[in-house]
C-alpha cells in the first residue's frame, strides 16, 4: 500500500473531511453540548480499548455516578485519527486521545477547535515496535524494505517515524502500512506484515509471535515522548464546564485507584478489555501514571498565568510531523499554549 504525503494527502483529507462534515450536518450537530435533544443532557465520549484510568472511570460509572441528571454514551474508537474525525464532525464532546493525533489536529488542514483537559498516561512499555518471528528482522535498520504497519495518524506512527528517523532510516525505503490493531493482529497471523508499531493490548498478542525491538519508552528517554490525553471540544467546554469539572474529579479518582488499589484497577480494566485481572495488571505496570496532583505541575498542564510545557511537547511533535510531511505547518507555541484547559484544573485535583 503506496504512502500518500504533501498536498495531494492534504487535499484527499479535507475533502473527505468536508464530506463527512456535510453527512452529519443534520444529524448530532457541531459537538457544543451534547444530543440537542434534552439540552445538553448526554454526553458523548470517545474512548479507546487501551489499559487506563479512562476503562476505570468508565467500568466503575463514575461520570455516570457525579452527573445523574445526564446520559453518558460512551462510544468506542480505534484509533486518534478516527476520534479526530468525530470531532470535525461534531459526533463527540469528549475523547481519550494520543498526544500526535492532537498536534495533528489543532495544526493545518484540521484545526480542530478542542482543548487538552487531562493527562491519561505517559506512554512507556506499553507501546513498542514488535518484529514477527522469521521476519530476520533484528533492528530497526532492517526494516528497509519490510511491510511494517501502525495506525496512521496516532501516536505510535509518530513513534514509528520517530524511531526511523533516529536510526538514519529514510521512512519511504519501509512499506509502511496504516491499518487499525484489529486489522494488524489478522495480518501478523497471515504472515502479510513483518513488523506493526503498536499499543497494548494488541502489542502483547503480537509480543507472542515476535520480538520487541523498541519502546516508546526508549523514545521518551531520547526526546520523543508521547502521551495519552483527555480532550475535549472548545464549545463544549464554554457551555458545560461544570461536566469538565465532573470528569477530571473521575479521572483522578481512577488514578488515585490506579496507584492505591492496583488489584481493583486490574480488575476494572481487565473486565472492560475482556481479560483476566493478572494480564491487566502487567500491562497497566507497562505504563506512566502521573498522581492527580501531577496534572498541574509545570512539566505537564499548569496551571492559569503559567501554562504546563506540555504545549511545547505538542509543538515539537507538530514540528516533527512538518519533517515527515505529515502536515503543512506547525501552529506557533502560543496557540498550542491556549488548546491547554487548565481553568479549575488544581480544584479538580487537590482532593
Amino acid at each position: 500500500m503506496p504512502r500518500t504525503h504533501g498536498p495531494l494527502r492534504t487535499s484527499l483529507l479535507v475533502a473527505a473531511l468536508g464530506a463527512l462534515v456535510v453527512t452529519t450536518a443534520c444529524g448530532t450537530g457541531g459537538g457544543g453540548g451534547g444530543d440537542d435533544q434534552g439540552g445538553g443532557a448526554t454526553i458523548r465520549i470517545g474512548y479507546q480499548a487501551f489499559p487506563s484510568g479512562d476503562l476505570i472511570v468508565k467500568e466503575k460509572g463514575l461520570l455516570e455516578k457525579a452527573l445523574p441528571d445526564r446520559t453518558v454514551k460512551w462510544i468506542k474508537f480505534d484509533s486518534g485519527a478516527s476520534i479526530n474525525t468525530a470531532f470535525v464532525a461534531g459526533s463527540i464532546d469528549l475523547a481519550a486521545i494520543g498526544s500526535s493525533p492532537v498536534a495533528r489536529g489543532l495544526s493545518e488542514p484540521l484545526n480542530i477547535p478542542y482543548q487538552v483537559t487531562w493527562v491519561l498516561d505517559v506512554a512507556g512499555d506499553n507501546e513498542a515496535l514488535v518484529a514477527r518471528d522469521g521476519s530476520g528482522i533484528k533492528d530497526v535498520e532492517d526494516l528497509v524494505g519490510h511491510k511494517v504497519a501502525t495506525p496512521f495518524s496516532s501516536t505510535s506512527h509518530y513513534s514509528l517515524l520517530a524511531a526511523l528517523d533516529r536510526a538514519g532510516v529514510d521512512a519511504s525505503k519501509v512499506e509502511l502500512l496504516d491499518l487499525e490493531p484489529q486489522d494488524i493482529v489478522a495480518a501478523w497471523s497471515r504472515g502479510d506484515i513483518d513488523a506493526a508499531y503498536v499499543w497494548l493490548p494488541t502489542l502483547d498478542e503480537l509480543g507472542r509471535t515476535g520480538e520487541t525491538l523498541l519502546s516508546s519508552r526508549e523514545l521518551a528517554a531520547s526526546g520523543k515522548p508521547t502521551l495519552d490525553l483527555g480532550v475535549a471540544s472548545t464549545a463544549f467546554i464554554e457551555k458545560q464546564p461544570e461536566v469538565i469539572a465532573a470528569w477530571r474529579t473521575a479521572q483522578a479518582q481512577a488514578l488515585d485507584v490506579i496507584h492505591e488499589d492496583p488489584e481493583a484497577a486490574a480488575k476494572a480494566v481487565g473486565k472492560q478489555l475482556g481479560i483476566a485481572p493478572a494480564e491487566a495488571a502487567a500491562q497497566l505496570e507497562k505504563g506512566i501514571f502521573l498522581k492527580p496532583a501531577e496534572q498541574a505541575d509545570d512539566t505537564w498542564l499548569g496551571r492559569p498565568g503559567k501554562v504546563g510545557a506540555l504545549a511545547e511537547n505538542l509543538h515539537s511533535a507538530a514540528e516533527f510531523l512538518v519533517g515527515q510531511k505529515q502536515i503543512p505547518a506547525a501552529p506557533e507555541l502560543a496557540e498550542l499554549e491556549k488548546a491547554l484547559y487548565v481553568e479549575g484544573l488544581s480544584d479538580a485535583v487537590s482532593g
